[in-house]
């Protein structure tokens, strides 16, 4: 398993740094990666019979984080969807996107993507998931921001990234937080002890965090408006990340979750509540929506919605239809985004009002339109007829408000009726129009994976148990189903279940025949536009951008005593509030100037003489010449008390300070001396406060109780563990070597810049 994750991480490597190639004739090539994952992966589904595979790798043991892996039906199922249908997304983007420049770079984050979700559905353990979920969304703001000379797709792919970088930042406390609580990260052993959280005082901080990043990936109301703008990128990516992988995260997170954290009064409302309003709003947007691959955008998000919708009902029945029809969903959405692809492609055109006939020219794509369409539709006879009955059979039984769940699920699925035909029918049904008569069908690779998607919902509807028995009730199981529910069938005999189908097929044709997107219905919703969640969070951005601005203006002058400055009184006002809350001085001055000889208060007095000279002086070099006296006279003091390493090491940085500022200086314009007395007496009073402050922490440091265990342990290794006899140097490049080597390389760094500074010549005639 860690092998199929990896592989995708080397070929983005491999695809990279081979650009030329793939973006001359590469073909089908690129493709065989995921199919080989996917063949490896299905020819492991009998073995699920027997229970889940792992895979274990000790990671940071000692803080229980670990890079075990776990293929159960649930993370079965994702596996088969993002390797079969990253099969076809691969084959169709070698042709849809064939000459582009940067067609190796497209499959490079498109591979890292697919190793970054699969880690995610095999990832056993929290913090690993986390990593992976991380991928994704890091991976996907590349890939919707492909055409990044683009404003727009560079705008909605950060637009993407800060949703779901924000949601994800919460589930990261959420993963810590189940962590802490729990005394485990393993996935695992949380699904051993299922139950036991929900009875935690911090479970509803658990739920916040995890809801949170479920419903920004997964594109939730109110964190809906991401998926529609991330419609920008090339449409391989709304394929691939938009039907069945990236947004199908969230759901994956919530499902994972559900026998741990589920089955609980909040789990439930929640669910319900989130998911039947995104569901009925975003498919009644997409009544209103003339571009095709908004209007799967909208339908899309319905779709989604559903799926929260039936985690939150809970039941058995429910569990089941949310397992079923996650493979529908992805069948039919990831084949009508192709369809829109090739539409988009071969007329360069996506509204759906400028698009009939079409049929004519190019039958197979007409062919896959119409099945995926009637999928979305469950009409009888296809997979999502199977799926839509197990939605109607679980509101109909659910615990609470029945009548109610049901209405709303029926209403939606009329909605999403109308958006699947108009996206798969409408553009190929009537006229050909004389501009699209030159058109042809386009290469197989193109129409040939949207066929086989769209063929697969039919022979599943006529076969359900092809995947009954094999995957679905892997699924089930893994998600906390329980109870012992009827095969899927595609005949359950006349029920009202049957009848609600009906009322849904009916009246979504009546609404697609008798209703078309109008400029007159926009009114009635761009009226409220003001106050959507989309426009609130540009306002928000709007105006912290504003604020990053003014606090840039304010903070970064481009002086470097105004950095200074800044520094010196935050520190200042800082340890202030120290002392002033919690002052523990304590200075006996008849004592403590009894201790002090001759020659230190010779050796004050001079360095007292000399500091005023540096700050008093018009002279550049009087000033560099008092401070390096300021320096010499500190390494007599350490001399003096017995630190003869310490001085050598301050005299020498001392000398090396004196000469490079004599050199440097030499260069400079000559001095200006401006006699401002504000500045004068602000910086003295600046000075005068850091002064004080620092000096009456050291007094404070004093009073401290100390502890002679670190200086013991260092005195009795130094030898023993470095067999050095020198313990202060032992500490420096044994003990806290790494501390050294981190200094060192700073320094190498800072050294390199002036040297490179120094090497630069510029023509004059050069402007800035």
């Amino acid at each position: 398993m860690i092998i199929a994750v990896l592989s995708g991480f080397f070929f983005a490597i491999i695809a990279l740094l081979s650009g030329k190639p793939i973006r001359k004739n590469m073909g089908w090539i690129p493709a065989l990666l995921p199919l080989t994952l996917f063949i490896y992966f299905f020819s492991l589904l009998p073995a699920l019979a027997s229970g889940p595979l792992r895979f274990k790798y000790e990671w940071v043991p000692s803080m229980g984080v670990n890079a075990d892996m776990k293929l159960d039906g649930l993370s079965m199922l994702f596996c088969l969807l993002i390797t079969g249908i990253g099969t076809g997304v691969f084959l169709y983007a070698s042709y849809y996107l064939k000459g582009h420049q940067y067609l190796n770079r497209f499959f490079c984050y498109l591979s890292i993507f697919m190793a970054a979700m699969l880690g995610m559905v095999l990832a056993d353990n929290l913090v690993l998931l986390f990593v992976f979920w991380e991928l994704t969304s890091i991976s996907s703001f590349f890939l919707i921001g492909f055409n990044n000379e683009e404003k727009i797709s560079r705008r909605n792919a950060l637009m993407a990234l800060t949703i779901t970088g924000a949601g994800g930042f919460l589930l990261m406390a959420g993963c810590i937080l189940i962590g802490s609580a729990s005394g485990t990260y393993s996935i695992n052993s949380l699904l051993a002890s299922a139950g036991n959280l929900q009875q935690h005082t911090l479970y509803g901080w658990m739920l916040l965090f995890i809801f949170a990043g479920a419903f920004t990936k997964s594109a939730q109301f109110p964190f809906h408006f991401w998926l529609p703008g991330a419609m920008v990128a090339p449409t391989p990516v709304s394929a691939y990340l938009h039907s069945a992988t990236m947004v199908k995260a969230g759901i994956y997170l919530l499902a994972r979750f559900t026998p741990i954290l589920g089955h609980t009064a909040p789990w439930n409302i929640t669910l319900m509540i989130v998911g039947g309003i995104t569901m009925l709003y975003s498919a009644f947007h997409s009544l209103q929506r003339t571009d095709l691959k908004e209007i799967l955008a909208y339908s899309t998000i319905a779709a989604l919605g559903i799926l929260v919708f039936l985690l939150g009902v809970g039941t058995d029945a429910a569990l089941l239809a949310a397992a079923a029809f996650i493979l529908v969903h992805a069948l039919y959405k990831a084949a009508l985004f192709m369809v829109a692809g090739i539409l988009d492609h071969e007329t360069g055109t996506r509204h759906v009002g400028l698009l009939r006939g079409l049929g004519k020219v190019m039958w197979p794509v007409a062919t896959a339109g119409l099945l995926a369409a009637l999928s979305s539709a469950g009409v009888p006879l296809t997979y999502g007829f199977i799926g839509k009955d197990l939605i109607y059979e679980a509101t109909l039984h659910a615990p609470s408000f029945a009548v109610l769940l049901t209405a709303v699920a029926v209403l939606t699925n009329i909605f999403v009726l109308y958006a699947g035909f108009q996206a798969g029918i409408r553009p190929f049904a009537g006229e050909l129009p004389q501009q699209y008569r030159q058109l042809h069908l386009p290469g197989w690779r193109l129409w040939i994976p949207p066929l086989v998607l769209a063929l697969l919902g039919v022979v599943f509807g006529l076969l359900p148990s092809l995947t009954d028995e094999a995957l679905i009730r892997q699924v089930y199981t893994s998600i906390g189903g329980q109870g012992t529910l009827p095969p899927l069938k595609i005949w359950h005999g006349f029920n009202t279940v049957l009848l609600l189908s009906g009322i849904t097929l009916v009246a979504g044709c009546l609404l697609y025949f008798l209703y078309a997107p109008s400029a007159a219905f926009r009114p009635l919703t761009d009226k409220w536009q003001h106050f959507s969640p989309e426009a609130i969070t540009i306002k928000c951005s709007r105006a912290f951008l504003k604020f990053s601005n003014w606090y840039t203006n304010l903070f970064h002058s481009g002086y470097l005593r105004a950095y200074v400055s800044i520094i010196i009184i935050f520190i200042t006002c800082l340890l202030g509030l120290k002392l002033v809350l919690d002052v523990k001085v304590y200075f006996d001055i008849k004592t403590n100037i009894s201790g002090i000889r001759l020659y230190d208060a010779v050796v004050f007095a001079i360095i007292l003489a000399a500091i005023w000279k540096s700050v008093s002086t018009s002279s550049r070099i009087n000033a560099v010449a008092s401070l390096s006296v300021v320096g010499y006279c500190i390494c007599l003091l350490f001399v003096i008390y017995s630190a003869p390493d310490l001085a050598m090491t301050q005299f020498t940085i001392d000398t090396l300070t004196v000469v490079l500022f004599v050199l440097v200086l030499f260069r400079l314009p000559p001095f200006l001396k401006i006699n401002d007395r504000k500045v004068i007496l602000r910086d003295a009073v600046l000075a005068a406060l850091f002064g004080a402050v620092i000096s009456i922490i050291a007094l404070e440091a004093m009073n401290e109780p100390t502890t002679k265990e670190i200086s013991r342990f260092y005195a009795e290794n130094a030898y023993v563990m470095a067999k050095g006899k020198n313990v202060v140097n032992v500490m420096l490049v044994d003990f806290r070597g790494f501390d050294t080597l981190v200094e060192i390389t700073v320094l190498t760094i800072a050294a390199l810049g002036v040297y490179s500074l120094m090497k630069l010549r510029v023509n004059s005639t050069t402007k800035e």
